[in-house]
């Protein structure tokens, strides 16, 4: 079937311009951790302007009370960057959807479309974070992985747009793959958390700014309990497609080796995070070695050590 090279010019357009915003929504982010408040200072604030709004002549605080105080420069700087997050994410949902469209495929057949589905995924889950979490100043350290991973999706890993190889033509191309890639891009933002965790819990003057580490804790620990079953059901999924392409379940191909390692390592965090002994630094530790497992698979086993894998970059 024919590629649409239309579709794909707006595509590459759309992506291009996505990285371009993520760009700019990251230096009004910096802007914000920079010249912002500590969060010990914004709860000084409230404090106070919910004793004024509550005390009459008494002096006393109302509890639930709610003050709305002006916003200061830096945090209208974090609000723009959200806004920009956002259009951010719709431009990089469009280029995927312009890509699918003008290929006729599902669009993460090669790593290029892989790493934009997964990043995509990543964005997603830091905005949705932003809005139960008081985390918005940390999306600079979010969207900087998000955007070296664009980069080197957009330069050296960069393909040209035509159907997938006869051995990815399956629907579990469709099922594995994506669930493997969004998951993956899930659990960028709670690695990301945890090593932001290691560094506020030192309790180092230079870190003040950084959220409490209660906060950090949770926010990894939320996100990655969502992302493990779907990165388990991807895991299964891959399997049993290995049996119908390769004839056998599990092989200890690279690829299969290093996603094993990264489901022991959030199966472990899981199971620390649950126990009371290891909550904390220890628990944090083994959350960013899934971390780091994650991004050795995306790049290293896809890009450098030989497998049944390497043909496809994907999965």
């Amino acid at each position: 079937m024919p590629v649409n090279a239309t579709l794909t010019t707006y595509s590459d357009w759309t992506y291009g311009s996505a990285v371009a915003v993520y760009v700019l929504a990251t230096g009004l982010y910096l802007c914000e951790m920079a010249f912002g408040r500590t969060e010990a200072r914004d709860r000084e604030l409230v404090t106070a302007g919910a004793r004024i709004a509550g005390s009459g002549t008494s002096g006393t605080w109302t509890p639930g009370l709610v003050v709305q105080r002006e916003w200061s420069r830096p945090e209208r700087l974090g609000r723009m960057g959200v806004a920009l997050t956002v259009l951010g994410l719709l431009l990089q949902a469009a280029s995927l959807v312009l890509r699918g469209l003008a290929t006729q495929r599902a669009p993460w057949g090669n790593m290029y479309e892989y790493g934009s589905l997964l990043t995509l995924a990543g964005v997603a889950t830091w905005l949705v974070l932003v809005r139960k979490f008081p985390v918005r100043k940390l999306g600079g350290f979010v969207l900087i992985p998000v955007i070296i991973l664009l980069f080197v999706g957009g330069t050296s890993l960069y393909t040209d747009a035509a159907p997938v190889q006869p051995a990815l033509q399956s629907y579990w191309l469709v099922v594995h793959v994506s669930v493997i890639s969004v998951s993956s891009g899930v659990l960028l933002v709670p690695g990301v958390a945890s090593v932001l965790y290691l560094l506020k819990s030192n309790k180092r003057g230079r870190f003040a700014k950084l959220p409490d580490p209660d906060v950090l804790d949770r926010m990894a620990y939320r996100s990655t309990v969502f992302a493990f079953p779907l990165f388990t059901i991807g895991v299964i999924c891959g399997a049993i497609w290995a049996e119908a392409a390769w004839g056998r379940f599990w092989g200890w191909d690279p690829k299969e080796t290093a996603a094993f390692v990264s489901w022991v390592a959030y199966a472990a965090y899981l199971h620390a995070r649950a126990t009371a002994g290891w909550r904390g630094r220890r628990a944090a530790w083994i959350n960013v070695v899934g971390f780091v497992v994650t991004v050795f698979n995306l790049f290293f086993i896809n890009l450098v050590i030989a497998g049944l894998h390497s043909y496809a970059g994907v999965g």
